[in-house]
């Protein structure tokens, strides 16, 4: 679309960025569409096979880091931060009772795609009142974007060791969101200094050893794609190093120094649901089915489905402390039909009696 001449894109993107605010967005930057650096990282990190079985990354060629193919006419890219860590939720301690279930604390709350989606959109009508019609096209998780990378160059953050964003005021705890627009906006400077140092916390804390080398993942072993991505059996040698996590993974960014720094979000929506927070491993191994789809309707666990839910939890299970409701929850499932719960159940329970074991021989 064509804009009028006349205006003030400098003023203008200093009200995208107050009006960014008022919708609840943390931080709001301005970038172009050059990815030329960024694209040569992705190639080297698909062609080593980081990606495991998530092909999604590798389906869209350049389309991914090129954005003016994904949308053409794009000239620049508004990305939007919105922290997501909801107030006075346990982290770490969580992690230390190994009979509770521990969901990586972005899950918690209702689905963050619809939110966010819906602020950028309305974030765009407000251009529009402001200018006329743009072109623009709303993203949060849900196409092949570079989110990260184009938040660097926006002045979001720098890479982490973990490849994580991180922001000096805000840690990593946060989402974020992109407009594609055609608008010719004023360029925000790219955040190039990183602060990360001669600190390693996030490599050291990695339970499985998924950070293989400085913003380098493994996918193949973290914990975040074992429970979320990977469809089949979670390979033996990553199993008792989960421990109590069954939906995702927080350690590389709980062990970051500017963890401290984050702020509680105040988004109704991030709150925890059905004590997801807290919940015990065996009362969320006993949800049917059709409990499942109600208690997360609306909320990223569903995509994994119950069968994958399962799953997890088993690896939970096996992985806390020996005790007579642990088996019989675990013996419960021996028979449900799904050879992937079985398995997963059977390695559990061999887990268990060898703690039970453990414990009659040491009295």
């Amino acid at each position: 679309m064509s804009q009028p001449s006349s205006i003030d894109f400098d003023d203008l993107a200093s009200r995208i960025k107050q009006w960014g605010r008022e919708l609840g967005f943390q931080a709001i930057g301005i970038t172009d569409t050059d990815l030329a650096s960024h694209e040569r990282y992705l190639e080297r990190w698909l062609a080593a096979g980081h990606h495991g079985e998530m092909d999604y990354m590798a389906r869209h060629g350049t389309k991914r880091t090129r954005p003016q193919e994904l949308v053409p006419g794009t000239l620049r890219v508004i990305s939007a931060r919105m922290d997501y860590l909801p107030p006075e939720i346990e982290t770490t301690k969580v992690l230390g009772q190994p009979s509770k279930a521990y969901v990586s604390r972005y899950a918690l709350g209702r689905d963050y795609h619809k939110l966010i989606r819906k602020r950028l959109d309305q974030l765009a009508r407000r251009i529009e009142q402001e200018v006329g019609r743009i072109g623009y096209r709303a993203f949060v998780d849900s196409a092949p974007v570079m989110e990260r990378a184009l938040a660097q160059k926006a002045g979001l953050g720098w890479f982490g060791k973990n490849a994580m964003l991180l922001n000096p005021q805000a840690g990593s705890l946060f989402f974020l969101g992109e407009l594609y627009t055609d608008l010719p906006l004023p360029l925000d400077p790219a955040f190039e200094r990183e602060h990360c140092g001669s600190c390693s916390n996030c490599r050291t804390a990695c339970p499985t050893g998924a950070i293989i080398d400085d913003k380098v993942i493994d996918a193949r072993r973290c914990i975040s794609y074992l429970t979320i991505e990977l469809h089949g059996s979670i390979p033996l040698e990553f199993r008792r190093a989960m421990g109590n996590r069954i939906y995702g993974c927080d350690d590389c960014q709980l062990v970051c120094p500017f963890t401290r720094f984050t702020r509680a979000s105040a988004e109704p929506d991030f709150a925890p649901r059905h004590n997801l927070d807290r919940a015990e491993l065996i009362e969320l191994f006993a949800w049917s089915e059709a409990e499942f789809l109600k208690r997360t309707e609306g909320s990223a666990i569903r995509r994994i489905g119950y069968e994958r839910w399962l799953r997890n939890l088993a690896v939970g299970l096996g992985n806390a402390p020996w005790s007579e409701r642990v088996e019989s929850a675990l013996r419960a499932r021996l028979a449900y039909p799904s050879d992937l719960v079985r398995e997963h159940v059977r390695w559990a329970l061999e887990e268990q009696r060898i703690k039970r074991e453990a414990r009659i021989a040491s009295v």
